[in-house]
């Protein structure tokens, strides 16, 4: 099994996290956010990742270094969860649609951080959420986990669904980019031997 648990804990928040790559959807999700429990939560719903979180920030100033912080101990679970990556499929790619909004997601676990993010999100906050606050994340997940990452906006105009088609679009790209090959379950998927 891909499991790990990461402890992260500075001046700013004190997070715990365990991940299961090969879990079913289920999650228990206590970022100090609302509407980001809800991101997170559907986020393993549709990756199949088995997600638990806990983090106590410093939400009396914002949700600024909670959010990128989480993504900074997602991104380290994820790499570690991998592995030596045999067998993976590597890349993957999801058009979802989420009423009016349509969102592309393509990874490329490829050993290299990079963020291609192009989503324009009409409203500075989403409930009591900063909108900005995606991107942050995102950039430090991608960063931590190692993978290349584009995320488009194809249609849209509700910042909810927007967002929720975001994470929703990655978590299907995600499981499919980690599912194991079984024919090549020994192979690194690279001409290099090594990801």
């Amino acid at each position: 099994m891909r499991t790990v648990e990461i402890s992260r804990k500075t001046a700013e928040t004190d997070i715990v996290l365990k991940l299961n790559l090969d879990g079913s959807g289920k999650s228990t999700i206590n970022s100090g956010n609302g509407f980001f429990d809800h991101m997170l939560t559907l986020f393993a719903k549709h990756s199949k990742f088995d997600l638990e979180l806990n983090c106590n920030g410093d939400v009396n100033v914002d949700f600024h270094h909670s959010a990128e912080d989480i993504g900074i101990t997602l991104g380290e679970a994820f790499k570690k969860a991998l592995g030596d990556m045999k067998g993976i499929t590597r890349y993957a790619d999801t058009i979802l649609p989420m009423d009016e909004a349509l969102i592309l997601s393509a990874v490329d676990i490829s050993g290299r951080s990079y963020l291609s993010f192009n989503l324009d999100i009409p409203t500075e906050k989403i409930g009591d959420f900063d909108s900005e606050l995606i991107e942050e994340f995102l950039t430090a997940f991608v960063r931590k986990a190692e993978i290349t990452l584009h995320i488009k906006q194809l249609n849209g105009s509700n910042s909810h669904h927007i967002a929720e088609g975001a994470f929703k679009s990655l978590a299907v790209t995600l499981k499919k980019a980690v599912e194991i090959q079984e024919k090549f379950k020994d192979e690194i998927p690279s001409t290099k031997g090594v990801l």
